[in-house]
């Protein structure tokens, strides 16, 4: 099969331009699109909890934890131990990681406005439905990937 002809190809694809231009547009004030992400789900007003971000974005803890160390050495952000749980650390944006949050933000609302411009709302609903059924499709088989590969218990 050729690679054009496959699913996984075309979203790829897609998000790679998508990705190079929210790159570019959060390079010109100091952000790369992953960091850009960081701070669009970052809760304003309550901060978030760190293990929270991560499934969000879909990171790595490892990756996460650098970016939240860059984030915050940059003084885009603070971290403070949860007042009802010790145990958890919640992220809060400093003014200036607000500033650079909205910054983001308009890039997003810049790009979806351009898509919505450009493409039919009947094609668009279309493209939403089969994504999502592509999403639960994934889903499915990722569980049952984690059932067919998850550890033998020894029986006593």
């Amino acid at each position: 099969m050729k690679k054009e002809k496959t699913v996984d190809f075309h979203i790829k694809w897609a998000w790679h331009a998508i990705s190079r231009m929210y790159n570019a547009h959060a390079g010109s004030f100091g952000l790369t699109m992953a960091t850009g992400y960081v701070l669009l789900n970052i809760d304003t007003e309550q901060g978030t909890p760190a293990t929270k971000i991560g499934p969000l974005l879909g990171m790595e803890p490892r990756s996460l934890v650098r970016m939240l160390k860059g984030l915050e050495e940059r003084g885009l952000i603070r971290r403070e131990t949860d007042e009802a749980d010790k145990r958890f650390v919640r992220i809060y944006l400093t003014d200036e990681g607000r500033a650079k949050r909205e910054m983001a933000r308009e890039g997003v609302i810049e790009f979806n406005k351009m898509i919505r411009e450009k493409i039919p709302l009947d094609k668009l609903v279309v493209f939403f439905d089969v994504i999502k059924e592509i999403n639960l499709l994934v889903e499915e088989e990722n569980n049952k990937l984690k059932a067919t590969n998850a550890p033998v218990e020894d029986v006593v």
